[in-house]
């Protein structure tokens, strides 16, 4: 009888087991697929690894500072995507708290509808986090009809804290990268994979 009590004990231990294993196996899985849009919602809150802010409105004008920074424009375009895509502007000097407003230009210069997604960083990387975009075109499908061509608007601002901050001193000049590939590409997914996993210098 009390063998017999051993073994069921036995087999009930070795079922807890197996669970809390099997629920470990199914939770690492989980954050493995999470992984991706944790870091995204991550950088996109806290300008990590060069990634802008965005924000919901501009600051009060009270907090506009005498301080200026250079904001430089760049635009690349995925060899894939047959677009003519370019800052309207190479650069702008905006006060920081200031709002800036800039365009880009983009034209499908191919004979059928094409459909494009850009990727964007700030350069230095330990600006992201104070450069923060009210409005802007990137992660969003753009489909441009062949031919068509539009102006993309992006606003910003350079939060006031950064004229606080003393590694950032030395920033004169901050520069805002576009890369637009063709949506639903392997060069995007491989781009996309690539910018999440980008270690921070």
């Amino acid at each position: 009888m009390a063998k017999h009590l051993d073994d069921e004990a036995l087999t009930r231990k070795n079922a807890r087991t197996g669970m809390i294993v099997f629920m470990a196996v199914i939770g690492m899985i989980g954050l493995a697929f999470a992984s991706v849009p944790l870091y995204n919602l991550f950088c996109n809150l806290t300008g990590f690894d060069g990634r802008a802010i965005r924000a919901e409105s501009l600051p009060d004008t009270s907090e506009i500072l005498d301080r200026t920074v250079t904001i430089r424009f760049n635009a690349d375009t995925n060899q894939n995507l047959q677009w003519d895509f370019r800052p309207e502007e190479r650069e702008i000097t905006v006060k920081i708290g200031q709002r800036g407003l800039t365009n880009y230009f983009a034209k499908n210069l191919a004979a059928a509808p094409l459909t494009g997604t850009a990727l964007y960083n700030v350069t230095p990387l330990k600006a992201g986090k104070y450069f923060h975009k009210v409005q802007c075109f990137c992660f969003e499908a753009q489909t441009l009809d062949a031919g068509e061509q539009i102006d993309m608007p992006v606003m910003f601002y350079i939060d006031p804290a950064m004229d606080k901050d003393p590694s950032m001193k030395d920033v004169k000049t901050i520069t805002l990268s576009y890369n637009f590939f063709k949506s639903e590409s392997k060069e995007l997914e491989d781009a996309t994979e690539a910018f999440y996993n980008e270690p921070e210098n």
